[in-house]
């Protein structure tokens, strides 16, 4: 196999070719590209923290049908998708709240801003992704007034899925590409995958082997920042308009697909003390860390190798 990582959308991306044989340069540069395309056609497309972006001229435009890219509507359409699915606790109208709490732009800048962020009074109606309006004959979307789409929950997920099974299909060969912790495979593989789950990218962890569809970590451990009233994190419950706060710290998923994953990995911290009922419920295997540090499997999750 052969491995190419580099940093992009705040995090590592990784993205292997090949098992059990080496992959040309020529090969592994063709695949880079195709990740960082993708990439770069999903951050145009619905970054919020692009003001050219399509999904900020919706949220800008509200509450007006505005015309929107193939792409766009896709990722939209998972958003919601992951919404119905989870019964409203991963919901892509928490743009605003998210901004109110300081996470206005990427993390780095957020943390770099100042010690402390002013957390603003949420002016925006609670979350309700019914309020979302797509019109697919006229490829339109619109947002209620005073709710702003934010796709943060599935649009890299999406993008890991789909940057695998694009390069899989073009060189005929396994492939995996992990974006900050959201891991898709794709293609016929010769042995399972190592993969290594931990809440942080520093800190420990435990390996499995995935063979197929994907893998998400989802945590309010990693991605925090102070503010003006105390510390702050990016997973926002649609319910309150505040960080989530519930028993779960940490949720790892195994789903048919990426996308699948990190909808109930996100979905779990939301939930709580009900997640791994509702996981159960689901047919999925995660592997849960509560407030406290304990580790919870879900499912057939398997017992990992331990690593530091």
């Amino acid at each position: 196999m052969t491995t190419r990582s580099w940093q992009d959308w705040s995090c590592t991306v990784r993205v292997v070719v090949g098992q059990d044989e080496t992959v040309p340069e020529a090969t592994m540069d063709e695949a880079v590209a195709t990740v960082r395309e993708l990439m770069a056609d999903v951050d145009g497309a619905v970054s919020r923290f692009r003001e050219d972006s399509e999904l900020e001229a919706v949220n800008d435009g509200a509450p007006r049908l505005l015309p929107v890219g193939a792409l766009t509507l896709t990722l939209v359409e998972a958003a919601l998708e992951a919404a119905e699915r989870t019964d409203g606790a991963v919901d892509p109208t928490v743009g605003g709240h998210v901004a109110s709490w300081g996470y206005d732009a990427d993390i780095a800048a957020v943390r770099a801003a100042a010690p402390t962020r002013h957390v603003r009074p949420v002016a925006a109606p609670p979350a309700d992704w019914r309020r979302v309006v797509v019109d697919h004959q006229l490829r339109r979307i619109g947002v209620a007034r005073g709710l702003r789409l934010d796709l943060g929950a599935t649009a890299k997920a999406w993008t890991a899925d789909e940057a695998a099974r694009r390069v899989a299909a073009h060189h005929g060969a396994p492939t995996l590409v992990e974006i900050g912790g959201d891991v898709a495979v794709a293609g016929s593989t010769v042995a399972p995958w190592r993969v290594r789950v931990a809440e942080t990218a520093e800190g420990p962890g435990e390996v499995i082997g995935l063979t197929h569809g994907g893998l998400a970590t989802s945590s309010t451990v990693a991605r925090r920042w102070r503010t003006d009233i105390g510390e702050a994190h990016h997973v926002v419950d649609p319910r309150t308009g505040a960080p989530a706060d519930g028993d779960i710290r940490t949720a790892s998923v195994w789903a048919p697909t990426c996308v699948l994953a990190n909808t109930y990995s996100t979905a779990s911290l939301i939930w709580g003390d009900s997640a791994a009922a509702r996981l159960e419920s689901a047919g999925l295997s995660a592997r849960l860390v509560d407030q406290g540090g304990a580790v919870h499997r879900v499912g057939s999750w398997p017992v990992g190798e331990r690593v530091a």
